[in-house]
């Protein structure tokens, strides 16, 4: 039986106690019940908790401080920062046409699965919901709500930087918390990865389309990519200055400057101020609404309503298969979580920013979707990744138009995720599952400089230099692997901590909790195979990351705690 400090005999261990050093801590092990083993004691370390009480205490300590500056506009721009990238512009046509897949790889989890339950061949390919496109979002912001409602109750409850990494590791245990930790890069990191690739493709675009301005090939593409291009030829290059790739010792070079440079300047920001990343998050956020807004009162006036016939072209099950392709273009308001130490009034606040972001973004797709659809038949859009610039074709200024607003939505999306990713990476430091190092805040900006300087870098030369759209599911299924641990972790402090103040209470627990789970399942099942197997690999190699370093560090199994004990064991407990 594990033992606490006697705190009678803080020089001594009582004398009927045996100090035994195990790997990764020390455990007192009474003689009279020798019960506990090692592969006990380690296995139940690994589903430690830690209270929301001293995850806050901790956020507290002077030198762990963040500069509270942020109110519930704020954070609702936050929100609508991270939700409304280029998706808005290229989802919803694909949605309403439906897909078609070329591989077994490519095919979603669920195409195989109802293959088998049915017994008949499995379908490459997935129904548009048609004009019903407009109800898929509105479906699929309701499965989002229940996850948001989840967010809204923990982070008013435990307003700490971490997002569901801090959520995980007070209600479902370290190991718990560590995954969901490594997973969140997907999210975040990895995300911005693809976005800062996007960014500049939009940033050329609109270069060219407004001031004919054109860059050599080399300039802004990776190697790989000016290589495929050059292959393809003719059009493919059109839009470039020169094509002629640099040799240097006999190698031909080739990078994304434009992805670097945006990378580099959102991460200058970051460091500098939460107060000045916010303006300037809620400027672009101004910009990238009106220009949506824009398209939806232009575009009322060209709708044909003939074009909404048949409404429901593939039944329920188009509608759902809709749905499922949506769902991740609402992806990103639980980055608001993450700016909690920096929010005036986080339990009146987080709430707010978090469902007032999505009921916006909601409104804005459910528009946008009806008057695409209803400027031109659905089938138009069939494989098409820019319908807004279909549906305006006939309009010198849609390419122009398109490309700003895409321009503006991934700019506040990349500039959102960097700032979540470099909060998750300081609160796993704090409790040693990362070296101390990234924990470090700027004494004078009052934010996480270190690993906001090093996740620039890292996003930055990986997109500089390769190009991981192919990787972009990834984000998706590391974002609904997250909502499910949040809504999961609702249900357990329900249970542990039923009397715990909530600012903020998700309505009907257990039930809404569940059905948050279960339609993020359903979400993960309608992923490629492929994304499946590379989600298994990279949880793999988190897990190793995990015991080969974050196990012997953690402080909570360790029994450190913060600020002037970090380094005094704690007392022993009589039982």
């Amino acid at each position: 039986m594990i033992q606490g400090v006697n705190e009678q005999a803080p020089a001594k261990w009582d004398i009927a106690l045996e100090t035994v050093r195990f790997a990764y801590r020390k455990v007192c092990i009474d003689r009279a019940k020798p019960l506990v083993t090692r592969s006990q004691t380690v296995a139940l370390d690994l589903f430690k908790t830690k209270s929301p009480d001293r995850l806050m205490a901790e956020a507290a300590a002077p030198d762990r401080q963040l500069r509270r500056t942020l109110g519930p506009l704020d954070l609702t721009a936050i929100g609508i920062g991270a939700i409304i990238g280029a998706g808005i512009f290229a989802l919803t046509g694909t949605a309403a046409a439906g897909q078609v897949f070329s591989s077994r790889l490519e095919t979603p989890v669920i195409n195989f699965l109802q293959a088998w339950l049915s017994g008949a061949n499995v379908v490459f390919g997935r129904a548009g919901a048609g004009p019903a496109i407009a109800v898929s979002f509105i479906v699929a912001g309701i499965a989002c709500g229940f996850a948001a409602l989840c967010y809204a109750e923990l982070a008013s409850m435990i307003p700490v930087s971490g997002s569901a990494y801090t959520y995980s590791y007070a209600t479902l245990g370290e190991i718990v918390a560590w995954i969901i930790g490594w997973d969140l890069i997907l999210e975040y990191a990895v995300g911005n990865m693809a976005v800062a690739v996007g960014w500049s493709g939009y940033f050329v675009q609109l270069c060219d389309s407004l001031f004919h301005l054109r860059f050599p090939l080399w300039l802004v593409n990776d190697h790989q990519t000016a290589t495929i291009l050059l292959a393809k030829g003719g059009a493919a290059l059109e839009g470039y200055s020169s094509t002629a790739l640099p040799v240097i010792a006999g190698h031909s070079i080739a990078f994304n400057l434009p992805a670097l440079l945006i990378v580099a300047a959102v991460t200058a920001l970051l460091v500098y101020g939460i107060r000045e990343s916010a303006r300037a998050n809620t400027a672009i956020v101004i910009i990238k609404v009106a220009v949506v807004v824009f398209v939806i009162a232009f575009g009322a006036f060209m709708v044909n309503p003939t074009n909404w016939h048949p409404y429901v072209p593939h039944g329920f099950a188009g509608v759902m298969s809709g749905a499922a392709i949506v769902f991740f273009a609402f992806i990103g308001f639980d980055a608001v979580s993450t700016t909690a130490e920096e929010t005036r009034n986080p339990q009146r606040d987080m709430p707010i920013g978090i469902i007032a972001s999505l009921i916006i973004c909601t409104l804005l797709y459910v528009l946008m979707s009806a008057i695409l659809t209803g400027i031109k038949k659905y089938t138009v859009y069939t494989g098409d990744a820019a319908a807004v610039a279909t549906a305006f074709a006939s309009k010198p200024w849609a390419q122009a138009l398109v490309s700003a607003g895409a321009l503006a939505g991934t700019t506040s999306v990349l500039l959102v995720f960097q700032l979540g990713q470099p909060r998750i990476f300081m609160a796993m430091a704090r409790d040693g599952l990362l070296p101390q190092y990234f924990a470090k805040v700027h004494p004078r900006f009052r934010t996480p400089y270190i690993t906001t300087i090093w996740t620039g870098v890292v996003v930055g030369v990986v997109a500089m230099i390769t190009n991981i759209g192919d990787l972009a599911d990834l984000t998706n299924i590391g974002t609904l692997f997250a909502f499910i641990l949040v809504c999961l972790g609702v249900n357990v402090l329900r249970r542990v901590a039923p009397e715990r103040p909530r600012p903020f209470r998700v309505p009907f627990v257990p039930v809404f909790p569940i059905l948050g789970v279960i339609l993020c399942i359903a979400l993960m099942l309608s992923l490629p195979v492929m994304t499946w197997i590379r989600f298994v690999v990279w949880l793999g190699i988190g897990l190793t990351i995990y015991f080969l370093y974050s196990v012997r560090h953690s402080k909570l199994r360790r029994g450190l705690d913060t600020g002037i004990t970090e380094d005094v064991p704690p007392p022993l407990i009589k039982t």
